[in-house]
Protein backbone atom coordinates (compact mmCIF):
# COMPACT_ATOMS: atom_id res chain seq x y z
CA UNK A 1 0.00 0.00 0.00
CA UNK A 2 1.21 3.17 -1.07
CA UNK A 3 1.83 5.99 1.17
CA UNK A 4 -0.73 9.22 1.29
CA UNK A 5 0.48 12.24 -0.73
CA UNK A 6 1.33 14.97 1.07
CA UNK A 7 -1.31 17.80 1.33
CA UNK A 8 -1.05 20.91 -1.33
CA UNK A 9 -0.98 23.22 1.18
CA UNK A 10 2.45 21.75 3.04
CA UNK A 11 3.94 21.30 0.00
CA UNK A 12 3.17 24.98 -0.99
CA UNK A 13 4.56 26.25 2.42
CA UNK A 14 7.71 24.29 2.36
CA UNK A 15 7.85 26.00 -1.70
CA UNK A 16 7.30 29.18 0.08
CA UNK A 17 9.91 29.26 2.92
CA UNK A 18 12.84 27.69 0.54
CA UNK A 19 11.82 30.82 -1.78
CA UNK A 20 12.19 33.01 1.22
CA UNK A 21 15.40 31.03 2.57
CA UNK A 22 17.15 31.67 -0.74
CA UNK A 23 16.06 35.19 -1.18
CA UNK A 24 17.25 36.25 2.87
CA UNK A 25 20.42 34.58 1.91
CA UNK A 26 20.77 36.54 -0.96
CA UNK A 27 20.56 39.33 0.60
CA UNK A 28 23.38 38.34 2.96
CA UNK A 29 25.28 37.80 -0.23
CA UNK A 30 24.73 41.34 -1.44
CA UNK A 31 26.08 42.45 1.69
CA UNK A 32 29.48 40.26 1.11
CA UNK A 33 29.36 41.80 -2.29
CA UNK A 34 29.99 45.07 -0.35
CA UNK A 35 32.69 43.39 1.80
CA UNK A 36 34.54 41.94 -1.49
CA UNK A 37 34.36 45.63 -3.20
CA UNK A 38 35.42 47.41 -0.26
CA UNK A 39 38.87 44.83 -0.07
CA UNK A 40 39.36 45.53 -3.95
CA UNK A 41 39.15 49.55 -3.55
CA UNK A 42 42.07 50.72 -1.91
CA UNK A 43 44.52 49.29 -4.32
CA UNK A 44 42.95 51.29 -7.07
CA UNK A 45 43.59 54.65 -4.61
CA UNK A 46 47.40 53.86 -3.33
CA UNK A 47 49.12 55.81 -6.34
CA UNK A 48 47.00 59.08 -5.45
CA UNK A 49 46.90 58.08 -1.56
CA UNK A 50 51.12 57.74 -2.14
CA UNK A 51 50.87 61.52 -3.88
CA UNK A 52 49.29 63.36 -1.37
CA UNK A 53 50.83 61.67 1.51
CA UNK A 54 54.20 61.03 0.30
CA UNK A 55 54.57 57.69 1.17
CA UNK A 56 57.42 55.57 0.35
CA UNK A 57 56.25 52.31 -2.52
CA UNK A 58 56.84 49.63 0.14
CA UNK A 59 54.69 51.68 2.86
CA UNK A 60 51.95 51.96 0.77
CA UNK A 61 52.05 48.62 -0.20
CA UNK A 62 51.69 47.64 3.37
CA UNK A 63 48.76 50.05 3.64
CA UNK A 64 46.94 48.05 0.70
CA UNK A 65 47.28 44.84 2.55
CA UNK A 66 47.22 45.31 6.25
CA UNK A 67 43.85 44.72 6.49
CA UNK A 68 44.59 40.86 6.31
CA UNK A 69 46.22 40.75 9.37
CA UNK A 70 43.03 41.89 10.96
CA UNK A 71 41.50 39.21 9.08
CA UNK A 72 43.96 36.86 10.29
CA UNK A 73 43.83 37.81 14.03
CA UNK A 74 39.61 38.15 14.05
CA UNK A 75 39.58 34.35 14.82
CA UNK A 76 39.46 35.02 18.52
CA UNK A 77 37.28 37.66 18.80
CA UNK A 78 34.32 35.95 15.91
CA UNK A 79 34.30 32.70 18.28
CA UNK A 80 33.88 35.03 21.39
CA UNK A 81 30.92 36.99 19.44
CA UNK A 82 29.28 33.67 17.59
CA UNK A 83 29.45 31.70 21.04
CA UNK A 84 27.35 34.52 22.76
CA UNK A 85 25.62 36.63 20.27
CA UNK A 86 23.31 35.15 17.09
CA UNK A 87 24.62 35.50 13.90
CA UNK A 88 22.85 37.46 12.21
CA UNK A 89 23.80 40.02 14.62
CA UNK A 90 27.74 39.50 14.37
CA UNK A 91 27.11 40.10 10.50
CA UNK A 92 26.21 43.33 10.72
CA UNK A 93 28.53 44.32 13.69
CA UNK A 94 31.05 42.95 10.96
CA UNK A 95 29.41 45.32 8.55
CA UNK A 96 29.23 48.32 10.69
CA UNK A 97 33.20 47.46 11.25
CA UNK A 98 34.98 47.62 7.88
CA UNK A 99 32.07 50.30 6.61
CA UNK A 100 33.07 52.64 9.59
CA UNK A 101 36.62 51.99 8.98
CA UNK A 102 36.55 52.60 5.20
CA UNK A 103 34.74 56.27 6.15
CA UNK A 104 37.77 56.77 8.47
CA UNK A 105 40.67 55.99 6.15
CA UNK A 106 38.95 58.87 4.13
CA UNK A 107 39.63 61.24 6.91
CA UNK A 108 43.05 59.64 8.00
CA UNK A 109 45.80 62.60 8.66
CA UNK A 110 48.47 60.05 8.23
CA UNK A 111 50.43 56.59 7.69
CA UNK A 112 50.23 55.60 11.58
CA UNK A 113 45.79 55.82 11.65
CA UNK A 114 45.21 54.71 8.14
CA UNK A 115 47.14 51.92 9.04
CA UNK A 116 45.00 51.41 12.44
CA UNK A 117 41.75 51.85 10.13
CA UNK A 118 42.80 49.40 7.02
CA UNK A 119 44.15 46.75 9.83
CA UNK A 120 40.77 47.20 11.99
CA UNK A 121 38.48 47.08 8.76
CA UNK A 122 39.93 43.30 8.13
CA UNK A 123 38.79 42.45 11.21
CA UNK A 124 34.92 43.47 10.30
CA UNK A 125 35.32 41.67 7.12
CA UNK A 126 36.85 38.43 8.95
CA UNK A 127 33.08 38.60 11.12
CA UNK A 128 30.90 38.97 8.06
CA UNK A 129 32.63 36.12 6.45
CA UNK A 130 32.61 33.80 9.65
CA UNK A 131 29.69 34.63 10.51
CA UNK A 132 27.98 33.57 6.53
CA UNK A 133 30.11 30.62 6.25
CA UNK A 134 27.90 29.41 9.69
CA UNK A 135 24.86 30.06 8.57
CA UNK A 136 25.39 28.69 4.49
CA UNK A 137 26.22 25.16 6.69
CA UNK A 138 23.96 24.40 9.28
CA UNK A 139 20.85 25.86 6.82
CA UNK A 140 21.40 24.72 3.88
CA UNK A 141 22.89 20.81 5.05
CA UNK A 142 21.71 19.26 1.43
CA UNK A 143 23.79 21.97 -0.73
CA UNK A 144 26.57 23.29 1.48
CA UNK A 145 29.06 23.01 -1.88
CA UNK A 146 26.96 25.17 -3.51
CA UNK A 147 25.67 27.52 -0.48
CA UNK A 148 29.75 28.08 -0.16
CA UNK A 149 30.19 28.24 -4.16
CA UNK A 150 27.89 31.37 -3.89
CA UNK A 151 29.94 33.25 -1.57
CA UNK A 152 32.85 32.74 -3.39
CA UNK A 153 30.64 33.79 -6.43
CA UNK A 154 29.77 36.97 -4.20
CA UNK A 155 33.34 38.27 -3.55
CA UNK A 156 34.19 37.90 -6.94
CA UNK A 157 31.25 40.03 -8.02
CA UNK A 158 32.11 42.53 -5.93
CA UNK A 159 36.06 42.37 -6.62
CA UNK A 160 34.60 43.06 -10.94
CA UNK A 161 32.13 45.89 -9.57
CA UNK A 162 34.58 47.82 -7.27
CA UNK A 163 37.25 49.06 -9.95
CA UNK A 164 34.21 50.29 -12.19
CA UNK A 165 32.20 52.12 -9.73
CA UNK A 166 35.37 53.26 -7.42
CA UNK A 167 37.15 54.12 -10.77
CA UNK A 168 34.81 56.18 -11.89
CA UNK A 169 34.36 57.87 -8.67
CA UNK A 170 37.64 57.98 -8.41
CA UNK A 171 38.21 59.82 -11.82
CA UNK A 172 35.37 62.06 -11.16
CA UNK A 173 36.03 62.79 -7.62
CA UNK A 174 39.38 62.43 -5.56
CA UNK A 175 40.70 59.08 -3.57
CA UNK A 176 38.66 60.24 -0.37
CA UNK A 177 35.21 59.80 -2.23
CA UNK A 178 34.69 56.11 -3.13
CA UNK A 179 36.06 55.15 0.45
CA UNK A 180 32.98 57.94 1.36
CA UNK A 181 30.81 56.06 -0.90
CA UNK A 182 31.48 52.57 0.11
CA UNK A 183 31.56 53.03 3.31
CA UNK A 184 27.62 54.29 3.26
CA UNK A 185 26.64 51.99 1.23
CA UNK A 186 27.70 49.34 3.92
CA UNK A 187 25.66 51.51 6.85
CA UNK A 188 22.36 50.60 4.56
CA UNK A 189 23.17 47.16 4.42
CA UNK A 190 22.81 46.72 7.89
CA UNK A 191 20.03 48.55 7.78
CA UNK A 192 18.67 45.86 5.05
CA UNK A 193 19.91 42.78 7.03
CA UNK A 194 18.25 44.30 10.40
CA UNK A 195 15.09 44.42 8.44
CA UNK A 196 14.60 41.36 6.26
CA UNK A 197 17.06 38.80 7.25
CA UNK A 198 14.89 36.28 9.70
CA UNK A 199 16.84 34.52 12.71
CA UNK A 200 15.06 30.83 11.71
CA UNK A 201 18.05 31.08 8.83
CA UNK A 202 20.63 32.78 10.26
CA UNK A 203 20.24 30.77 13.63
CA UNK A 204 19.64 27.57 12.28
CA UNK A 205 21.53 24.15 13.26
CA UNK A 206 21.16 20.59 11.44
CA UNK A 207 19.88 18.51 13.32
CA UNK A 208 20.76 14.79 13.91
CA UNK A 209 18.56 13.14 11.57
CA UNK A 210 19.88 15.71 8.55
CA UNK A 211 23.48 14.48 8.91
CA UNK A 212 22.35 11.02 9.14
CA UNK A 213 20.54 11.84 5.94
CA UNK A 214 23.25 13.37 4.45
CA UNK A 215 25.42 10.22 5.20
CA UNK A 216 23.18 8.18 3.49
CA UNK A 217 22.91 9.83 0.54
CA UNK A 218 26.74 9.63 -0.26
CA UNK A 219 25.70 6.21 0.18
CA UNK A 220 28.97 5.44 2.07
CA UNK A 221 28.67 3.20 5.30
CA UNK A 222 29.89 4.78 8.79
CA UNK A 223 33.48 3.96 9.06
CA UNK A 224 34.09 3.82 4.86
CA UNK A 225 37.36 6.34 3.42
CA UNK A 226 40.65 6.43 4.23
CA UNK A 227 42.40 5.82 7.68
CA UNK A 228 43.14 10.37 8.29
CA UNK A 229 46.14 11.01 11.25
CA UNK A 230 44.92 11.18 14.64
CA UNK A 231 47.09 14.38 14.67
CA UNK A 232 45.88 17.46 13.90
CA UNK A 233 49.55 18.55 13.06
CA UNK A 234 50.17 16.36 10.48
CA UNK A 235 52.54 15.86 7.25
CA UNK A 236 49.85 16.99 4.93
CA UNK A 237 48.17 20.02 7.70
CA UNK A 238 51.95 21.01 7.49
CA UNK A 239 52.67 20.98 4.13
CA UNK A 240 48.91 22.70 2.90
CA UNK A 241 49.69 25.34 5.70
CA UNK A 242 53.13 25.87 3.77
CA UNK A 243 51.34 26.29 0.56
CA UNK A 244 48.47 28.46 2.04
CA UNK A 245 50.87 31.10 3.40
CA UNK A 246 52.24 31.09 -0.42
CA UNK A 247 48.54 31.59 -1.88
CA UNK A 248 48.42 34.65 0.32
CA UNK A 249 51.27 36.16 -0.32
CA UNK A 250 50.76 35.42 -4.04
CA UNK A 251 46.60 36.50 -3.73
CA UNK A 252 46.91 39.71 -2.19
CA UNK A 253 50.78 40.79 -3.35
CA UNK A 254 48.91 40.71 -6.50
CA UNK A 255 46.28 42.50 -5.27
CA UNK A 256 47.58 44.83 -3.38
CA UNK A 257 50.30 46.23 -5.86
CA UNK A 258 49.46 44.97 -9.37
CA UNK A 259 47.17 48.21 -9.82
CA UNK A 260 50.12 50.38 -8.76
CA UNK A 261 51.98 48.60 -10.83
CA UNK A 262 49.67 49.54 -14.06
CA UNK A 263 49.74 53.06 -13.30
CA UNK A 264 53.48 53.74 -12.17
CA UNK A 265 55.19 51.31 -14.41
CA UNK A 266 53.30 50.83 -17.84
CA UNK A 267 51.07 54.26 -17.49
CA UNK A 268 47.66 52.74 -17.37
CA UNK A 269 45.34 55.26 -16.67
CA UNK A 270 42.19 55.32 -14.14
CA UNK A 271 40.01 53.74 -16.52
CA UNK A 272 42.43 51.54 -18.00
CA UNK A 273 43.82 50.11 -14.53
CA UNK A 274 40.18 49.85 -13.23
CA UNK A 275 39.25 48.24 -16.34
CA UNK A 276 41.94 45.82 -15.72
CA UNK A 277 41.44 44.68 -12.22
CA UNK A 278 37.90 44.43 -12.96
CA UNK A 279 38.58 41.79 -15.38
CA UNK A 280 40.54 40.00 -12.60
CA UNK A 281 37.10 39.87 -10.83
CA UNK A 282 35.26 38.00 -13.63
CA UNK A 283 38.57 35.41 -13.87
CA UNK A 284 37.59 34.51 -10.02
CA UNK A 285 33.74 34.13 -10.72
CA UNK A 286 35.15 30.74 -11.87
CA UNK A 287 35.72 29.53 -8.13
CA UNK A 288 32.83 27.12 -8.08
CA UNK A 289 34.52 25.21 -11.64
CA UNK A 290 38.04 25.52 -9.56
CA UNK A 291 35.96 23.94 -6.44
CA UNK A 292 34.30 21.18 -8.54
CA UNK A 293 38.17 20.70 -10.35
CA UNK A 294 39.39 19.88 -6.53
CA UNK A 295 36.12 17.29 -5.87
CA UNK A 296 37.40 15.45 -8.90
CA UNK A 297 41.17 15.55 -8.51
CA UNK A 298 43.26 14.97 -5.53
CA UNK A 299 45.34 17.90 -3.93
CA UNK A 300 48.80 16.58 -5.33
CA UNK A 301 47.50 17.15 -8.91
CA UNK A 302 45.67 20.41 -8.93
CA UNK A 303 47.37 22.59 -6.25
CA UNK A 304 50.79 22.32 -8.24
CA UNK A 305 49.52 22.57 -10.94
CA UNK A 306 47.53 25.78 -10.30
CA UNK A 307 50.87 27.03 -8.79
CA UNK A 308 52.67 26.32 -11.36
CA UNK A 309 50.89 28.18 -14.00
CA UNK A 310 51.39 31.02 -11.16
CA UNK A 311 54.99 31.23 -11.79
CA UNK A 312 54.12 31.45 -15.79
CA UNK A 313 51.48 34.26 -15.09
CA UNK A 314 53.88 35.95 -12.47
CA UNK A 315 56.40 36.41 -15.61
CA UNK A 316 54.16 37.36 -18.07
CA UNK A 317 52.14 40.08 -16.22
CA UNK A 318 55.22 41.79 -15.20
CA UNK A 319 57.58 41.44 -18.30
CA UNK A 320 55.20 41.24 -21.30
CA UNK A 321 53.38 43.79 -23.16
CA UNK A 322 52.01 47.14 -22.03
CA UNK A 323 48.59 46.81 -23.66
CA UNK A 324 45.57 46.44 -21.95
CA UNK A 325 44.54 43.58 -23.99
CA UNK A 326 47.62 41.51 -23.18
CA UNK A 327 46.96 42.62 -18.87
CA UNK A 328 43.45 41.85 -19.18
CA UNK A 329 43.77 38.49 -20.48
CA UNK A 330 46.30 37.13 -17.99
CA UNK A 331 44.68 38.98 -14.98
CA UNK A 332 41.65 37.06 -15.80
CA UNK A 333 43.16 33.46 -16.06
CA UNK A 334 45.10 35.04 -13.05
CA UNK A 335 41.92 35.87 -11.23
CA UNK A 336 40.38 31.94 -12.81
CA UNK A 337 43.69 29.88 -11.49
CA UNK A 338 44.89 31.69 -8.47
CA UNK A 339 41.82 33.59 -6.70
CA UNK A 340 39.31 30.44 -8.18
CA UNK A 341 41.21 27.54 -7.90
CA UNK A 342 43.92 27.73 -5.43
CA UNK A 343 42.43 29.33 -3.08
CA UNK A 344 39.42 27.76 -3.14
CA UNK A 345 41.49 24.46 -2.52
CA UNK A 346 43.79 25.39 -0.39
CA UNK A 347 40.60 26.03 1.94
CA UNK A 348 38.94 22.47 0.84
CA UNK A 349 42.17 20.44 1.10
CA UNK A 350 42.82 21.76 4.87
CA UNK A 351 39.85 20.32 5.98
CA UNK A 352 39.72 17.59 4.03
CA UNK A 353 43.32 16.24 5.76
CA UNK A 354 41.91 16.17 9.36
CA UNK A 355 38.86 14.22 10.81
CA UNK A 356 35.89 15.58 11.20
CA UNK A 357 35.85 16.54 15.00
CA UNK A 358 38.81 18.65 14.10
CA UNK A 359 36.79 20.91 10.47
CA UNK A 360 37.08 23.91 12.61
CA UNK A 361 40.16 23.94 13.64
CA UNK A 362 41.61 23.38 10.20
CA UNK A 363 39.38 25.88 8.87
CA UNK A 364 41.51 28.61 11.74
CA UNK A 365 44.56 27.32 10.60
CA UNK A 366 43.88 27.95 6.88
CA UNK A 367 42.67 31.54 7.83
CA UNK A 368 45.77 32.42 10.14
CA UNK A 369 48.10 30.72 7.75
CA UNK A 370 46.61 32.80 4.24
CA UNK A 371 45.51 36.13 5.95
CA UNK A 372 48.34 36.86 8.65
CA UNK A 373 51.45 36.59 5.92
CA UNK A 374 49.19 38.25 3.44
CA UNK A 375 49.01 41.35 5.49
CA UNK A 376 52.66 41.84 4.58
CA UNK A 377 52.64 40.62 1.03
CA UNK A 378 52.36 44.80 -0.24
CA UNK A 379 55.30 45.73 1.38
CA UNK A 380 57.22 42.63 0.52
CA UNK A 381 56.69 43.54 -3.14
CA UNK A 382 56.39 47.13 -2.73
CA UNK A 383 60.26 46.79 -1.23
CA UNK A 384 61.47 44.52 -4.07
CA UNK A 385 60.02 46.78 -6.77
CA UNK A 386 61.91 49.50 -5.19
CA UNK A 387 65.16 47.89 -5.30
CA UNK A 388 65.26 45.72 -8.08
CA UNK A 389 62.30 46.85 -10.27
CA UNK A 390 59.07 45.50 -11.30
CA UNK A 391 59.98 42.52 -13.96
CA UNK A 392 62.54 41.11 -11.49
CA UNK A 393 60.25 41.36 -8.72
CA UNK A 394 57.45 39.65 -10.98
CA UNK A 395 59.79 36.70 -12.21
CA UNK A 396 62.12 36.23 -8.85
CA UNK A 397 59.63 37.61 -5.78
CA UNK A 398 56.17 36.29 -7.14
CA UNK A 399 57.36 33.45 -9.48
CA UNK A 400 59.91 32.01 -6.91
CA UNK A 401 56.87 32.25 -3.95
CA UNK A 402 54.64 30.24 -6.42
CA UNK A 403 57.64 27.75 -7.00
CA UNK A 404 57.46 27.36 -2.88
CA UNK A 405 53.63 26.04 -2.64
CA UNK A 406 54.03 23.96 -5.99
CA UNK A 407 57.03 22.37 -4.33
CA UNK A 408 55.09 21.73 -0.37
CA UNK A 409 52.06 20.55 -2.36
CA UNK A 410 54.00 18.03 -4.26
CA UNK A 411 54.85 15.92 -1.62
CA UNK A 412 50.99 15.66 -0.03
CA UNK A 413 49.83 12.27 0.26
CA UNK A 414 46.17 11.96 -0.71
CA UNK A 415 45.73 8.92 0.70
CA UNK A 416 45.06 10.16 4.07
CA UNK A 417 42.36 12.39 3.10
CA UNK A 418 39.06 12.18 2.48
CA UNK A 419 37.94 13.04 -0.83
Amino acid sequence: MSAPAAPATSVRAVSRRSGTAIAIFALLLLSYVLNAMDRQLFPLLVSDVREEHNFGLADAGLLSTVFTLGMGLAGIPTAFLMARLRRKTVVMIGIFVFSITTLLTALSAGFADMFIYRALSGLGEAMQLAALLAIATTYFTRRRAVAIGSINLSFAVGAAVSPVFGGALLAAFDWRMPLIVFGLLGIVAIALVAIFVRPWLTEAAPSTAEVSAEAAADGEPAGAGPELPARFLNRNTVLITIATVAGGLLIYGYLGMYPTYLQEELGFDVAQKSGVMSIFGLGAILSIVGGMLGDRFNARIVLPASFAIGIVLAVLLFTGPATFAFQAAFSFIWGAVISGTTYVNLAGYQVKAVRPELAEKASGLFIAALYIPAAFSGYLVGAAAGSMGWQRTGMVLIGGISAVGALAALFIRPAAMTR
